[in-house]
């Protein structure tokens, strides 16, 4: 294990080295990708030196999300507290289901998750669990919201026709978990939007009716909090009423931006928070966490027992089912994700994760500020967003971020919102600062110039 150990670091530090001189690795084609990189599986073993140096080449070659020419997805940076409790995770190998297993790891997630329901404004009933992905997490609360509203589904099946409703701007999990949880594709509602991609509340309360008069029977509504493209907030608060009325239970995806939660200046953009049913949000997003880390709380905890608890004698053999996490989670074995979170937020404070939060806003600030001041730019999202998105001097969006991509230049992605395309840089890398923002744009207008016949060439192609 040491000499492993060593090898880990050998390889580590040269990375690290690596990463400030070549922010984004040598783009390997898919179709090169096995004749470049030996990757193959053989019968006999090899030695440790070439062992050392195709693992290196591997981890040299791969994409490289922490530095500060990655703004493509919605993760990024290194939080080394954050690793530290990953690394540790990874030696001590806990399953989180039972406290036997577990031990003290299971109250590092229970002080995280009572501290989040607390945060919230719930009382001592509320609890939550942690899932591998924010796809997870809303699959959960779409099965949590059939089986209240049905109490025999979850034994006979579902014998009748329901309704889910959502954002057309919304994520591409939640028809998927329709599918899954026997609700179906078609029976997923998306509600339209307005011009900022924020549900349109009276477009909601006009579906519902129709749909119940049509004899189908609303079962939940999925709010998002960070909208993928635009990074929008639906509105909470009406929609509470709405589904009080109907007796449908409210979810807000936070899978994204739902760290809002840490902020005092931005809380406001999730206000209501705490009429929910259930509210998820990725720490390995805006808190910045290594993947994943994937948190979601129900305001009534009976709710996950309901749903997610199983009689095993074979597994739950001692302790209170409090400290058996296994009753409130829909997987059996898990690893710990809740210690990477720990060991930041022990190290740094609620008020520390506040500041990563409030950090990248003031980076998407920096960033509005330059495309509304240069003429060859145009905006198409809006403030109280970490997601910029625009477009340069005309050039197709998707022609820009390909050729970035296979230069090894930037990675940055683009979206579609109601019949436009752009480049959207998200700031979610709160290891940047502001000066790291101004030299993406710089980058990107040095490379189109650079590069200005090879795009005239993609727009005619």
């Amino acid at each position: 294990m040491k000499n492993t150990l060593d090898l880990f670091q050998r390889i580590t530090n040269d990375l690290l080295k690596d990463e400030k001189e070549n922010p984004v690795t040598q783009y390997i084609p898919s179709s090169e990708l096995f004749k470049t990189l030996d990757l193959s599986l053989k019968d006999t073993p090899l030695d440790e030196d070439e062992f050392e140096k195709i693992v290196k080449e591997l981890v040299f070659a791969s994409p490289r999300t922490a530095t500060n020419g990655f703004f493509n997805q919605l993760f990024g940076g290194r939080n080394d507290k954050a690793i530290l409790g990953e690394l540790l995770s990874v030696i001590l190998n806990n399953s989180m289901y039972t406290y036997k297993a577990a031990g003290p790891q299971i109250g590092v997630e229970k002080v995280i998750l009572r501290e989040v329901c607390d945060m919230i404004g719930w009382d001592k009933n509320a609890d939550g669990t942690l899932a591998p992905g924010g796809s997870m997490t809303n699959f959960m609360s779409m099965l949590m919201a059939r089986d209240a509203a049905i109490a025999t589904v979850k034994y006979q099946g579902v014998q009748q026709k329901m309704m889910v409703y959502t954002s057309k701007e919304s994520h591409y999990s939640i028809p998927k978990n329709a599918a899954f949880c026997g609700i179906g594709r078609d029976n997923v509602r998306y509600i339209p939007t307005n011009e900022k991609g924020e549900l349109d509340v009276t477009s909601l309360k006009e579906q519902i009716e129709q749909d119940v008069q049509n004899g189908g029977i609303p079962i939940m509504v999925n709010l998002t909090a960070g909208t993928t493209v635009l990074g929008a907030f639906d509105p909470i608060r009406p929609v509470s009423e709405i589904c009080k009325k109907y007796n449908m239970w409210l979810h807000v995806d936070g899978a994204y931006c739902g760290s809002t939660l840490f902020s005092k200046k931005y809380r406001h953009l999730i206000d209501g928070i705490e009429l929910v049913d259930s509210f998820s949000f990725n720490a390995h997003k805006m808190i910045g966490t290594p993947l994943s880390c994937s948190i979601i709380v129900a305001k009534d905890k009976k709710h996950l027992y309901n749903s997610f608890s199983n009689d095993a004698s074979y597994l739950y053999q001692t302790d209170h089912d409090e400290f058996n996490l296994g009753k409130t989670s829909l997987q059996c074995g898990r690893r710990n994700d809740a210690l990477k979170f720990w060991t930041l937020w022990k190290s740094v404070g609620t008020s520390g994760l506040e500041k990563i939060v409030d950090h990248q806003f003031a980076l998407a600030d920096t960033a509005r500020e330059y495309v509304r001041n240069h003429k060859d730019y145009e905006m198409y999202s809006y403030d109280n967003s970490i997601a910029i998105c625009f477009n340069y001097k005309g050039i197709p969006a998707r022609d820009i971020c390909t050729l970035l991509y296979e230069h090894s230049e930037l990675l940055v992605g683009y979206g579609t919102f109601q019949g436009d395309e752009f480049i959207r840089l998200v700031t979610i890398n709160a290891q940047n600062d502001h000066q790291d923002i101004l030299n993406f744009f710089e980058k990107l207008e040095q490379f189109v110039a650079v590069n200005h016949n090879l795009f005239s060439l993609e727009a005619t192609t």
